[in-house]
């Protein structure tokens, strides 16, 4: 949970347009060190482009991200810089088939990090251990269920010390029964003050975790506030709509 109001990064006015199609439209928000911010909405909505744009694998068309106040999109700002300090857990774990779970967390510590590989190999252990993953470090991910392969994905994440971790959906590949098992180690990361920002369908999740939660449709931010406000007393008419369908099930 956030203690302080210190702005890691800055969304302003981010727009993101496909040939004449506006995925992202005039998009600003800030997130603060420590914080779990989520971000729910219709699919189509734009999130994951939000968040690919957040760690550039997308260029953004217009706006500006500010990292501790310098606007990464200006062509003078090292990226690899800022790519090392903003991990991405994906929807599809992405893990090195080739390589055992010890390996696929020690290896972007080694080339990116320029950690030995005694120091890559203690943190990988450390954060396998904390993910729950410790006892299958020789396993290859084709021998893990798809929880443990993005629970081992997470422990890559933190193993390269980010300051901001961005969740891309991760448990949209998974089967239902392995859903928890994931929201259980993301709750527990949320808590040693991780600044996270997390795309997710899962909304009893983002209603327990977040600090604050941004409601998007169609490439907009239609709402954005505490839990407590977007959960209890949703003011658009779209998120109340959203939400109805999630109700009785979910919340």
């Amino acid at each position: 949970m956030s203690n302080n109001n210190e702005h890691i990064l800055q969304v302003k006015n981010l727009q993101k347009t496909y040939g004449g199609h506006k995925v992202l439209r005039d998009i600003s928000f800030d997130i603060n060190k420590g914080e779990a911010i989520t971000i729910i909405g219709p699919s189509g909505g734009g999130k994951s482009t939000l968040l690919r744009c957040i760690n550039l694998l997308e260029e953004p068309t217009d706006g500006e991200i500010l990292f501790h106040n310098n606007n990464i999109l200006d062509s003078k700002y090292d990226r690899n810089k800022y790519r090392s300090k903003v991990g991405m857990v994906f929807q599809q774990f992405n893990l090195f088939n080739n390589k055992n779970v010890l390996q696929n967390c020690m290896v972007g510590q080694e080339l990116v990090l320029g950690r030995s590989k005694e120091e890559a190999e203690k943190i990988a252990i450390e954060n396998l251990k904390k993910v729950g993953m410790e006892p299958f470090i020789k396993a290859k991910p084709q021998q893990l269920s798809g929880g443990q392969q993005q629970r081992v994905a997470i422990a890559r994440a933190i193993s390269m010390d980010p300051e901001v971790l961005l969740f891309d959906e991760p448990t949209s590949a998974l089967d239902p029964e392995m859903v928890g098992e994931v929201l259980a180690t993301m709750s527990k990361l949320a808590k040693t003050g991780l600044t996270m920002v997390i795309v997710t369908h899962e909304m009893g999740f983002a209603r327990d975790v977040s600090d604050q939660v941004i409601f998007m449709s169609d490439g907009v931010i239609t709402e954005q506030g505490t839990p407590q406000q977007i959960f209890q007393n949703p003011q658009e008419e779209k998120t109340q709509k959203f939400l109805r369908n999630f109700r009785n099930s979910e919340l």
